[in-house]
């Protein structure tokens, strides 16, 4: 949280490794076994639309690109961290938000994984989508958050229970059940 001592390249170091590394291995494992209209929600924030408006205009360019790879991704991921662990983040076009720029991760992670899942498994109309809770109250956002968990669940819980014949969304960012421009 913003009141954490530790040194920011530890921060980002910590945060990268659990919100866009940890989504990614078990994308990594998981996607192979879901079933024909299957759905998969990943859990971003709106935080990574504002992380990306602090980013420098070649990273914006990059982060936004509808040909970014994987490991495109995962090379500029681990950038941010070095980047970060030298204090030179700023400096390089990052924004000042670890958060922010893991969610901007798994943000394009995701559009990345629904491209995939088009070229390679089109016939299987398996809808994968990131999306916004929103600002619940939980250990990590406190009391003060203007949604209970039941509230924070319904865009997830949309976009899982998604009805086989849907088309869409699909790689897309959603927050309060709508399709948000990245």
């Amino acid at each position: 949280k913003v009141n954490d001592t530790a040194p920011f390249g530890v921060q980002a170091e910590v945060t990268l490794k659990t919100n866009f590394f940890g989504t990614r291995d078990v994308c990594t494992e998981l996607l192979p076994l879901v079933k024909p209209y299957g759905k998969v929600v990943n859990v971003s924030s709106m935080v990574s639309s504002s992380a990306l408006k602090g980013c420098s205009q070649e990273l914006q360019q990059k982060f936004r690109s509808d040909t970014i790879t994987e490991d495109e991704l995962v090379n500029l991921m681990t950038k941010f961290v070095e980047d970060a662990k030298k204090g030179v983040h700023q400096k390089e076009g990052w924004p000042n938000t670890a958060y922010g720029v893991s969610k901007i991760g798994v943000t394009v992670l995701s559009r990345i994984q629904a491209r995939i899942l088009n070229e390679k498994r089109k016939g299987d109309h398996i809808l994968l989508n990131a999306c916004c809770p929103g600002w619940v109250r939980t250990d990590m956002a406190g009391p003060k958050a203007p949604k209970s968990p039941e509230e924070g669940a319904e865009t997830p819980v949309y976009l899982a229970l998604l009805p086989s014949n849907a088309d869409g969304p699909h790689g897309q960012f959603v927050s309060e059940k709508t399709v948000q421009t990245w």
